[in-house]
């Protein structure tokens, strides 16, 4: 069994935070429960699609013996790997938040090249009062 206390969604991974009791694994035909000693999370990388935090240990406990394994450990295990899926999958899906001031650059480099272009087309036909208005225009804003 394995069920997030909460999914947490960043700009470049999800992060499927576990909490005591939500996540339970067989050994040796016993259970063992999650408890969150060391590691509490799993780190999907959204554009790989992969789980960055192999290296992470999670404690599970049996009445009072308790084991660690290592997440890179749990990937051998099916099982682990289709719940992971199923709860990263519907985050996966949507899009990362776009950074508006890149989008801001863009727009602002296109809109100087498309001055340039009809300054150009200006100068071309021997339009005066449309170059004048353009040089104006990059003035005053860029």
């Amino acid at each position: 069994m394995l069920k997030p206390f909460y999914v947490k969604q960043e700009v470049d991974r999800i992060r499927i935070m576990l909490a005591y009791q939500y996540f339970s694994i067989h050994i040796d035909d016993k259970l063992y429960h999650f408890v969150p000693v060391e590691g509490r999370e799993i780190s999907i990388n959204r554009d790989t699609k992969q789980i960055e935090n192999t290296k992470d240990v999670l404690v599970f406990q049996n009445g009072k013996h308790m084991i660690q394994i290592s997440i890179l450990e749990l990937m051998d295990l099916p099982d682990f790997l289709t719940h992971v899926n199923s709860i990263a999958h519907r985050y996966l899906k949507k899009k990362k938040p776009v950074n508006l001031t890149k989008v801001d650059r863009v727009i602002h480099e296109l809109e100087m090249q498309n001055a340039k272009r009809l300054i150009d087309e200006a100068l071309d036909k021997r339009e005066t009062k449309k170059f004048h208005d353009l040089v104006w225009y990059i003035k005053e804003n860029f």
